[in-house]
C-alpha cells in the first residue's frame, strides 16, 4: 500500500513553533505564518515573491495568484489567516481560513467537510446502535423472536424473590360466611340500630310469635305414640314347598 501523505488532509494537525509565542503580533505574525516547517504554508503564493524582494505586503494587490493576508486579529490570543486566489486587485475568490491560537495553527473546515463529518458520525452510531440491539435478538422455529438481555438476567438474579401474598379466603368460603350471617340476623334480629355513626342507638321493637298453650304440646306428644303402640298387621307365613312330580 502506498504511504498516505499528511498533505493531503490537513483538518487533522496542527503546527506550533514555541519560540514565536511569546513576540506574536498583528505584525510579525505572516511571518510566523511563513515558516518553512510550517505545513500549512504554500511556498510559491505571492507572499514568498514580496518577501524575497523585500517589498511591502501592499504589492500583493497588484499580483496574481496566490496570497495569504491577516484577516482577523484578537490580540493576544487569536489571528485569523486567509489564503485566497487573487484575480484582479478588486477581485479574490477565498480557498482555506487558519485560525492561530495561544500560537498553534489549525486549519478551519469548511461547511462541506462539517457536514461531512457529522453525517459520518451520525451514520457509525446508527450503524453501532442496530448492531447492538441485533446481538440481543434470539430465533427459534417454535418461539419466533424475542429477545435476550444478559443485563436483565443478572438484575433479576440479585432482586431477592418476593413471596405472593396468600388470599385470607377464597371466593367459596366468603360466600358461605355469608350466608350463615344472613341466617343468623334472621333468626336473632339486632335489638338495636345506629343511624349515622357517632349517634346513640335506638332499640328495635322485636315482635315474638305467640307461643302455642301447653296443652296443644302435650296433645300433639300423645298422638305419634298412640300410632306407634297400634297393633302391627300380622304377616303371611312363607310358602309351602311343594315336591316335584316325577
Amino acid at each position: 500500500m502506498a504511504a498516505v501523505d499528511f498533505r493531503d488532509n490537513l483538518l487533522g494537525i496542527s503546527w506550533v513553533d514555541s519560540g514565536w509565542v511569546p513576540i506574536l503580533n498583528p505584525g510579525n505574525v505572516l511571518d510566523y505564518f511563513s515558516e518553512r516547517s510550517n505545513p500549512f504554508y504554500d511556498r510559491t503564493c505571492n507572499n514568498e515573491v514580496v518577501k524575497m524582494q523585500r517589498l511591502t505586503l501592499e504589492h500583493l494587490n497588484q499580483m496574481v495568484g496566490v496570497e495569504y493576508i491577516l484577516l482577523h486579529a484578537q490580540e493576544p490570543i487569536l489571528y485569523i489567516i486567509r489564503k485566497q486566489q487573487r484575480q484582479s486587485p478588486t477581485q479574490v475568490i477565498p480557498l482555506a481560513d487558519y485560525y492561530i491560537i495561544v500560537g498553534v495553527v489549525y486549519q478551519a473546515p469548511d461547511l462541506g467537510t462539517v457536514i461531512s463529518s457529522r453525517a459520518l458520525s451520525a451514520v457509525h452510531g446508527i450503524q453501532s446502535a442496530f448492531d447492538e440491539a441485533m446481538s440481543y435478538c434470539r430465533y427459534h422455529p417454535s418461539k419466533g423472536y424475542w429477545w435476550h438481555f444478559k443485563d436483565q438476567e443478572e438484575r433479576e438474579k440479585a432482586k431477592p424473590k418476593s413471596k405472593k401474598k396468600e388470599e385470607a379466603s377464597s371466593l367459596f368460603q366468603r360466600q358461605r360466611v355469608d350466608t350463615l350471617l344472613l341466617d343468623l340476623r334472621s333468626k336473632f334480629p339486632p335489638t338495636f340500630y345506629q343511624p349515622k355513626p357517632g349517634e346513640k342507638p335506638i332499640p328495635v321493637e322485636v315482635k315474638k310469635e305467640p307461643e302455642p298453650p301447653a296443652e296443644a304440646v302435650k296433645q300433639e306428644e300423645r298422638e305419634p305414640a298412640t300410632k306407634s303402640s297400634a297393633p302391627a298387621p300380622p304377616s303371611k307365613p312363607p310358602p309351602e314347598k311343594r315336591a316335584r312330580l316325577q
